[in-house]
């Protein structure tokens, strides 16, 4: 099935105003529907705007869109989730062809970069709209989370890092994906040189887990009062 553009509810419930249709980097839709046969998965890693670019990169992936899940109010901007009073997550919604990629690739990019042990803190952006989650959408998903969960723990013991502290629930567990504002949306496609503290995290590499003091903030990028 094709891809087909939609016109979004309106009102507190819905997208924020001027939210794109169409993604930037890839040829689908950014807000849906789906082609027939697709999933969704939702991560959350830190500062949203490098996690989606490693997604949008991969082969298989249809959508990537940058938003907020697992807070308590609906449709919340970016100020209200820098304040860590929403309880929510910046997080990136992986629109994908499961016959061209796995759950299991994709929760793969998902733990090797970034740091899982560091609850609400990536980095110096501190607070819980930081905090590492996956949100699945289907069993396959859930159990792919479990098991690379188990995998990735073993590695960090092996090498004497601490527990996961990642967020693992469904999607309908935790409530809506609320799409950021459209200058969030494919930010470093946007800004090629923009801020980015994203990587490897050295369980890949010999060169260890980057020290969590030693990278800049997102805020200090972009202003959340702006």
């Amino acid at each position: 099935m094709g891809f087909f553009t939609s016109t979004p509810p309106t009102g507190r419930d819905s997208a924020l105003p001027g939210i794109p249709t169409h993604h930037e980097v890839l040829p689908g839709p950014l807000q849906g529907p789906w082609p027939e046969g697709s999933q969704v998965l939702y991560v959350a890693m830190g500062c949203f705007w490098g996690a989606e670019r490693m997604y949008w990169s991969v082969s298989g992936v249809l959508s990537t869109a940058v938003g907020y899940m697992g807070g308590d109010i609906p449709n919340p901007t970016y100020r209200e989730v820098c304040t860590g009073r929403s309880g929510h997550t910046e997080a990136v919604q992986i629109v994908y062809d499961p016959t061209l990629v796995s759950p299991q690739e994709l929760l793969k990019i998902f733990w090797e970069n970034h740091d899982p042990t560091t609850a609400n803190r990536q980095g110096n952006d501190v607070g819980t709209q930081y905090r590492s989650a996956i949100f699945w959408t289907t069993e396959a998903q859930e159990e792919a989370a479990h098991v690379t969960r188990e995998a990735f723990q073993e590695v960090l013991t092996q090498h004497h890092h601490g527990a996961i502290s990642t967020q693992m629930a469904s999607a309908d567990s935790v409530g809506n994906f609320y799409y950021a504002e459209a200058e969030h949306q494919q930010y470093l496609h946007k800004h090629p040189g923009g801020y980015c503290n994203h990587g490897p995290n050295g369980l890949t590499c010999p060169v260890g887990i980057v020290r969590q003091d030693e990278l800049p903030s997102q805020t200090s990028v972009v202003n959340p009062e702006g």
